[in-house]
């Protein structure tokens, strides 16, 4: 017998540091009833309680879990979300940054990590942490990877991307990046267009970005942007249906030029619109702009 559970249930895990409460705290605003750290052996009967009184606050529920559980559990948890899914809606979200960032948070806020110690470094902590999380970034439906986020953008793309997602639906998300800044963890699909004509060598452009009317003529007029484009909307065209058979909730597509500014932005804002009516849930972020 599958578990029962609310009908709207997302599960909110990832690294130290990386900004799990602050996406629970964004779902608690957005009427989501919260509960954080909750041992996952305790999640059977608790998820089971709920349904059986059937209250209105429960319809929607949020459910934070972190590395300090059983490392079985852990392991174990992707069945459990299986068993979840028979009688709910449940996503799975992974939130994330890399190390530089998490060492910085750490020093920022003077906060010991959970699994730090006598035994354990900060550097060590982050890393068995990871280790002990794996099965749950490997299995989530979500990855948002919060290094080149502040806590406004981090909340802005749990309510565009999680809250305001309608069941059954696939939420898309095109980041524009620059590839001298790292390229986004996060992503299931990147496009390089840096073979692209740059409107950064264009001394009148280099200020602008790709949302200013000169730098899209300067584009427009260059067939291979055209080209490019086109045929990226085609392969995305042809694939999402696969993706939304496969149940996919979220998929996130970055385009990335080499600073982020001018050819990615571009092309993001032309796919957004390409695929701005098709009835899914649709987000644009400019990382490095």
């Amino acid at each position: 017998m599958g578990l029962l559970a609310p009908p709207r249930l997302v599960i909110v895990t990832g690294l130290s540091g990386a900004g799990k409460t602050v996406v629970l705290n964004a779902l608690e605003d957005l009427c989501y009833y919260t509960i954080d750290n909750i041992p996952i052996g305790f999640l059977p009967a608790f998820l089971r309680h709920i349904a059986e009184v059937d209250q209105p606050q429960y319809r929607h529920m949020a459910i934070g879990i972190d590395a300090r559980n059983p490392a079985d559990s852990l392991s174990e948890f992707p069945e459990r979300l299986v068993e979840m899914r028979r009688g709910a809606v449940a996503d799975l979200v992974f939130v994330e940054a890399d190390d530089q960032t998490l060492f910085r948070r750490f020093s920022e806020t003077r906060r010991r990590h959970p699994l730090s110690g006598q035994d354990l470094s900060l550097a060590l902590a982050i890393q068995e942490e990871r280790r002990l999380l794996g099965a749950l970034s490997e299995h989530a439906d979500l990855r948002i990877d919060t290094s080149h986020s502040s806590v406004q953008e981090l909340r802005d793309r749990v309510q565009e991307r999680i809250a305001l997602r309608p069941a059954g639906t696939l939420s898309l998300q095109f980041i524009a990046f620059g590839y001298k800044h790292g390229v986004p963890a996060d992503a299931d699909f990147v496009f390089d267009v840096r073979c692209l004509p740059n409107p950064y060598w264009e001394i009148r452009l280099r200020d602008l970005s790709g949302q200013d009317p000169e730098v899209v003529a300067y584009l427009e007029g260059a067939p291979e942007v055209r080209a490019m484009t086109e045929q990226i909307g085609a392969f995305l065209e042809r694939w999402l249906p696969r993706f939304e058979a496969e149940s996919r909730a979220y998929l996130t597509i970055a385009i990335g030029c080499t600073g982020g500014r001018h050819r990615s932005v571009y092309v993001a804002e032309r796919l957004a619109e390409r695929f701005g009516g098709t009835g899914r849930a649709l987000l644009v972020t400019y990382r490095d702009m």
